[in-house]
C-alpha cells in the first residue's frame, strides 16, 4: 500500500475483475462519518456487479473517519479492481471533493455515493444496465428513506420542468465521466447543500439527460447531522436566489 500526503493518497494497487468496458468507479466523499462509513463500504463490497473501482475522498475529517476507512480498505481491497483514498489537509467542501474523486476515477462510469447512505446489492448492476441500454448521460433510481425517518423518496422521470419545483434526484446516481467533464463538474456554492441540484441543472443546460430506473435501489439516511438538516434547509431562500442566478431558465414554483 502506497501512502503519501497531498492530500493523503492511499493506493492498494490493481486486482482486475472483468474487462475495462465493465469497470465502474464508486466514489465516496467522507466528512466526520466514522459511525456510518463501514456500513456504506460493506454495501459497496456486496454489489453483484463484479468489476468495481473504489475512490474515497476524506475532506479533512476531525473524527476517526480516515482510520476507519483505511482499515476497511486494508481488509477488503481484493474485492476491487483498484482502491484509492485521499485525505485533504484542509477542508475543501463537497463540490471540490467530488471533483477530485471524479478526476481519480479511471472508469468512464462513476457511481456517486455519500458516506452516510447505502445501496442494495443489485443497485450498480441495474443502473449500469439502464445506462447502457438508454445511452443517456446518467442513471438514477427511487430511494428508500431510513434512519430517523422511514419512507420512499420522490424520484421520478427526467423532466427539466420538474426541477422548477425543486430537486427530486439525489446524488446517488451512475454518471458518465464524459458528462461530468462536459458540464465542468460540480460547482462551488457559497451556501452548501444544493451542489447536486446545481449539477443536474447544468446537465439540462448542456442538453444532457438521465434515465430513471423505477426501482428502490438506493437508501438515503435521514439524520440530524446530515448536510440537508444542518446547512441546506435553514438557507432555502438564499439558495433559491443563487440557483436562479446560475440558471436563469429556472422559476421556482414550490408546492
Amino acid at each position: 500500500m502506497f501512502i503519501a500526503e497531498h492530500d493523503t493518497l492511499i493506493e492498494t494497487g490493481e486486482h482486475h475483475r472483468g474487462g475495462v468496458e465493465s469497470l465502474i468507479t464508486v466514489i465516496i466523499t467522507l466528512f466526520n462519518y466514522e459511525q456510518f462509513i463501514t456500513n456504506t463500504l460493506d454495501d459497496v463490497a456486496a454489489q453483484t456487479h463484479p468489476c468495481l473501482e473504489l475512490v474515497i475522498v476524506d475532506d479533512c475529517s476531525s473524527d476517526n473517519s480516515t482510520s476507519v476507512a483505511r482499515a476497511w480498505i486494508e481488509k477488503n481491497f481484493a474485492r476491487f479492481a483498484s482502491t484509492r483514498m485521499i485525505r485533504h489537509r484542509l477542508n475543501q467542501g463537497l463540490a471540490q471533493s467530488r471533483n477530485i474523486a471524479f478526476q481519480l476515477a479511471t472508469s468512464e462510469y462513476v457511481f456517486v455515493l455519500d458516506a452516510d447512505n447505502g445501496i442494495y446489492p443489485r443497485a450498480i448492476a441495474r443502473l449500469f444496465e439502464a445506462l447502457k441500454v438508454s445511452g443517456q448521460a446518467g442513471a438514477y433510481s427511487q430511494l428508500e428513506l431510513f434512519g430517523d425517518q422511514a419512507g420512499i423518496g420522490r424520484a421520478d422521470i427526467w423532466d427539466p420542468e420538474h426541477f422548477s419545483r425543486g430537486n427530486y434526484i439525489d446524488a446517488m446516481a451512475l454518471v458518465t465521466k464524459s458528462a461530468w467533464k462536459a458540464v465542468g463538474g460540480y460547482s462551488y456554492m457559497d451556501v452548501v447543500g444544493w451542489e447536486d441540484f446545481d449539477f443536474w441543472c447544468k446537465f439540462i443546460g448542456a442538453g444532457l439527460r438521465c434515465v430513471y430506473v423505477p426501482e428502490i435501489l438506493c437508501r438515503y439516511r435521514v439524520h440530524d447531522k446530515s448536510m440537508l438538516m444542518t446547512e441546506t434547509n435553514p438557507r432555502i431562500e438564499r439558495l433559491c436566489q443563487d440557483m436562479v442566478l446560475r440558471h436563469p431558465w429556472m422559476t421556482f414554483t414550490f408546492d
